[in-house]
């Protein structure tokens, strides 16, 4: 290598010696050295800002930090076009710091995400003190509703919707879809930022309300009202039916005429049902409902054409001190033979007269419609007291058996032999 080879090479490492600046300390950094106190934005925070400029392509908000911050781009497309009208230079805005420097040089906010970070700390404030909010369903999923809580969809779980709410259906769409507008009252019972959940409940928003509205339906509601409600739960010893955001009780006895063994047999929850107001008690707070006294009585229908004098015949079915209960042959009806009604004579116990499986002619003594009760009579089958009632039942009978086209007087005049004995009647006297 000759000198001027040596003297280029030189230059050159010089050169390049010179293009490698040492690096450089951050404005933070010198800030500090200098000693002065300015509180830079950091990714993530929350700021308080004021718009310095708008224009088509970007607002330049201020936020006392060594430049503007700038909101651009697509988050300017995720603004409501409302809210985009109604700023102005000078106006004060929330702001969320995505980065306080991007590779251009810019501190980059979003009004969005500000906005949905101050949700954030407005539910969980609402979880904190207990507090409820006042929204509306926007949609629902197959596993409860959707409420939205600002920028945020909070989720009402199917346990967690009120019981006067819930409906029946085999799908969400029919469970579910004819809530979607309706006003709701909610509390926050879970937050979890990181996984973005926000889990709502209507009945524990209501529970305060709860005692509230008892109150006012127990001062409503009459004995005899006739309403409608839904089956919020089952037990063994009735069904707990919703009326209005206050629950009363059909005891199993008021369910149904039939005999069930468990409310379960013929309701489940959610159901709509009509009951009838039976009791209301002001000092405990409780509603006394029937379902049972709004259907017709299937007892009653059953002794509907039953006369007390008739003549049935019965099966005796059981034995008791006080006497025998026999079973209608042509309807499913029991009826009590007391022990007094089995003979004429002193009897101690019914089997002296009857057992179990005789068939009977019987006569019905009495029918109470009010406590369900038949009362029929062995002794008095032949008695001379029904003769009359027993000739015009037989007539009857006969009537609507053989009903004649013709006026009876024009079927039988009057004859001669009719004549002959008014005769012989008026020679005897």
């Amino acid at each position: 290598m000759n000198n001027h080879d040596a003297l280029i090479e030189e230059n050159i490492v010089e050169e390049e010696v010179e293009e490698s600046p040492e690096p450089q300390p951050s404005m933070e950094e010198l800030l500090d050295e200098q000693g002065l106190d300015i509180d830079l934005p950091k990714a993530g925070e929350l700021r308080d800002g004021i718009i310095a400029a708008i224009s088509n392509s970007e607002i330049l908000v201020s936020i006392g930090a060594k430049s503007e911050s700038v909101i651009t781009g697509r988050e300017l497309d995720q603004i409501d076009t409302e809210i985009l009208r109604s700023f102005e230079v000078g106006k004060p805005i929330k702001v969320f710091v995505l980065t306080p420097e991007d590779r251009n040089g810019n501190l980059t906010v979003s009004y969005t995400r500000a906005q949905e970070e101050m949700d954030w700390e407005f539910v969980e404030k609402l979880k904190e003190t207990g507090g409820s909010h006042e929204g509306h369903i926007s949609g629902f999923n197959k596993g409860g509703l959707l409420v939205p809580i600002g920028k945020l969809r909070g989720f009402v779980p199917g346990s967690q919707i009120s019981l006067g709410r819930r409906t029946t259906g085999d799908s969400p769409e029919t469970r579910w879809g004819k809530l979607i507008g309706e006003p709701i009252e909610v509390t926050v019972i879970e937050v979890d930022r990181s996984r973005r959940r926000l889990i709502l409940s209507e009945r524990k928003a209501l529970n305060e309300t709860r005692e509230t509205l008892k109150d006012r339906l127990l001062d409503e509601l009459h004995i005899g009202t006739v309403t409608k409600g839904r089956v919020t739960s089952l037990a063994n010893f009735g069904a707990f039916v919703n009326i209005d955001g206050a629950d009363g009780l059909v005891h199993l006895s008021e369910i149904s005429w039939e005999r069930i063994k468990h409310p379960k047999d013929v309701l489940k929850i959610g159901q709509e049902v009509e009951v009838k107001i039976i009791s209301l008690d002001q000092e405990r707070k409780r509603i006394g409902l029937s379902i049972r006294q709004l259907q017709e009585n299937p007892w009653l229908v059953k002794v509907k054409d039953l006369k007390e004098g008739q003549l049935v015949e019965g099966t005796i079915t059981h034995l008791t001190d006080f006497g025998a209960f026999a079973k209608l042959s042509d309807r499913d009806l029991e009826g009590l033979i007391h022990i007094s009604e089995l003979s004429p004579d002193r009897v101690e116990h019914p089997k002296e007269v009857v057992k179990v499986g005789d068939t009977l002619t019987l006569r019905i003594i009495n029918i109470d419609r009010e406590k369900f009760r038949i009362g029929l009579s062995l002794r008095k089958v032949d008695s001379g007291a029904y003769i009359d009632l027993d000739w015009k039942m037989v007539k009857d009978e006969v009537d609507a058996t053989f009903e004649s086209p013709y006026d009876v007087e024009e079927v039988f005049p009057e004859t001669e032999v009719e004549l002959e004995y008014e005769a012989s009647d008026a020679e005897e006297v």
